[in-house]
């Protein structure tokens, strides 16, 4: 799934003038909505779609379509999804808003029972440490508020940050985000949502 930056199950909508920088992947489909087609710069795998063809999206790389890199990649996703589910907890942040520490965040494994919260900004601190890493396991959905952002703050190297999510994320207007989402049900970025550094599967 690595090549991946988008990758769903039933269907993707895009509605603006989006990019995504990367593979876009969807598997079993059957439906990929408004994104364009070459002469674009992207090419297009496997069985095809409604509502590709004049979409204003772009896509740097390949749209997969119900093809076999699509399924091999949705099935590794939904095992490093189910891995870092069963990871164990370091930290229990239900009820507390992502925003709101005073101090960033050092890499751990990251708890809420219910859903998460992002108001403002969020500071992860690796430490200068190769190989620091995020988990945020959420049982139900991650919203984060307007013009809210994630950053990362002395990098080592493979640092990596992760979203596990039982339902689905929300991103508000504006928000720059950082990490790769996980939902087991959907992924929204509204209007100038940003990943800056990650992927929506």
């Amino acid at each position: 799934a690595e090549n991946f930056a988008v990758l769903g199950s039933s269907t993707v909508t895009n509605t603006g003038s989006s990019t995504v920088t990367g593979d876009l992947g969807l598997s079993p489909g059957p439906s990929v909505v408004g994104f364009a087609i070459p002469p674009a710069n992207t090419v297009v795998e496997g069985s095809g779609s409604t509502g590709l063809i004049d979409g204003p999206g772009l896509v740097t790389g390949t749209i997969r379509i119900a093809d076999g890199v699509a399924l091999q990649a949705r099935n590794d996703a939904t095992a490093a999804w189910t891995g870092l589910q069963n990871m164990p907890s370091t930290g229990n942040l239900t009820g507390v808003d992502l925003g709101s520490f005073l101090t960033p965040l050092t890499s751990g494994v990251y708890h809420f029972d219910s859903s998460a919260q992002l108001t403002g900004a969020l500071t992860l601190d690796a430490q200068s440490l190769d190989n620091a890493f995020w988990v945020f396991q959420i049982e139900s959905t991650l919203t984060t508020a307007s013009s809210s952002s994630v950053a990362l703050i002395n990098p080592g190297s493979n640092n990596g940050v992760f979203w596990q999510i039982g339902s689905s994320a929300t991103l508000g207007t504006d928000t720059s985000f950082l990490g790769n989402i996980l939902a087991d049900q959907s992924v929204t970025l509204t209007t100038n949502a940003d990943i800056v550094c990650g992927r929506a599967f």
